[in-house]
């Protein structure tokens, strides 16, 4: 069996952003010379969340805008009471959740025709951290 682990490390410009992060996973796919296994793609971060859906605007907006009506930013939420500001933000994670696992098939990625993989960001502006870890044969 075959295991191959990649820290990818950017920086967020925005408090809430939604990177397309497809291109990353399948360049760290083909270094792996994994053909068949699993790619597991997992923030590192508790207020940041990997997700798959579309490659839409549309759909973006309307993800932002959910979880904004479900854990809206400016709410005094007990979290704030150590000093932090970011309660939402980890609402936010906890609705999307922290990473996803994808299979690989043939050596690529065995996503639906209209599938990316995501990793959203609520409480950014600085260096974000996501592992890639792929396991298989």
């Amino acid at each position: 069996m075959l295991s191959h682990t990649y820290y990818h490390v950017f920086n967020t410009k925005k408090k809430r952003e939604y990177i397309n992060i497809t291109g990353v996973v399948e360049k760290q796919l083909a270094e792996s010379s994994v053909r068949e296994g699993l790619v597991l793609i997992s923030a590192m971060h508790i207020t940041a969340s990997i997700y798959v859906n579309d490659a839409e605007r549309g759909i973006i907006e309307d993800i932002d805008e959910w979880l904004e009506r479900l854990a809206p930013e400016g709410i005094d939420y007990k979290h704030h009471r150590t000093g932090e500001v970011n309660g939402d933000a980890h609402l936010k994670n906890l609705l999307l959740h922290h990473q996803v696992l994808v299979p690989v098939t043939g050596g690529c990625l065995d996503l639906g025709p209209w599938q990316q993989i995501y990793y959203a960001e609520f409480d950014g502006r600085r260096p974000k951290k996501i592992v890639i870890k792929i396991i298989g044969e």
